[in-house]
């Protein structure tokens, strides 16, 4: 689909990724971009359409469902990261971590399926990351989320196929945000990513890889895993 002339909606807009995409979208040609964020006074991006939403609740869904229905582009970028792991991690924020990630991609999806079939199919990008396919050691809720997200992705691109809606996956790793500012690794610009993302919408690409880390990273997907966990190899 092209950008110019379509209507988004963007998740989690009020910083970060989902700040840069209402940005870039309106740079684009969009004629309407809904910036959602649970507050929706922390939205200082002009021209866009501040939204309150709060993608883990279904009320609050169906409400921004009743209110954009006329989106024709959904941007599901909302997510968190509660730095948990796995074993030893408070099963509260484990389930926060999936609570949102996943199931309020999947609210999104849900709800906003039959406006974007009305609208002749559109298009949905869901924000993933590298994490989806490898977790690094920490945070590993957020990449069992991720992964799931993943396969959310791949399995509403089959579903929605019949009504002629994109369901695009964009993967990055590190993105300069707030999200990743106590990781001291390099990190791309969420520009960048952004940019790379639209690029893929108009593209018809299904799946977006958008720095160099994260194609390195699927082409040894096929590999032994001791290719991709080196740090359990043993001499």
């Amino acid at each position: 689909m092209k950008i110019h002339d379509s209507v988004a909606l963007v998740t989690g807009a009020n910083r970060g990724i989902g700040r840069h995409f209402a940005q870039q979208l309106l740079e684009r040609g969009a004629s309407k971009v809904y910036a959602a964020a649970r507050n929706p006074e922390t939205i200082d991006l002009p021209g866009v359409e501040p939204l309150q939403l709060d993608i883990t609740d279904p009320v609050s869904v169906a409400a921004a469902a009743r209110t954009a229905s006329d989106v024709t582009l959904l941007v599901n970028n909302a997510g968190i990261s509660t730095l948990a792991n796995l074993v030893t991690g408070d099963e509260a924020l484990i389930r926060q971590d999936m609570e949102t990630n996943y199931f309020g991609t999947l609210n999104m999806v849900r709800a906003f399926a039959p406006i974007l079939a009305a609208g002749s199919g559109g298009a949905i990008l869901n924000i993933l990351s590298g994490a989806s396919w490898r977790p690094g050691g920490i945070a590993n809720a957020y990449a069992a989320s991720k992964a799931a997200s993943w396969s959310l992705t791949n399995g509403v691109r089959l579903e929605l196929a019949s009504q002629g809606t994109q369901v695009v996956g964009l993967l990055a790793g590190l993105v300069d945000t707030d999200m990743s500012a106590g990781f001291d690794f390099p990190k791309s610009d969420p520009s960048d990513i952004v940019r790379a993302g639209l690029d893929g919408i108009e593209a018809g690409s299904l799946e977006v890889l958008a720095d160099q880390a994260t194609v390195d990273l699927k082409a040894v997907l096929s590999a032994d895993p001791t290719a991709i966990y080196t740090e359990l190899v043993t001499e």
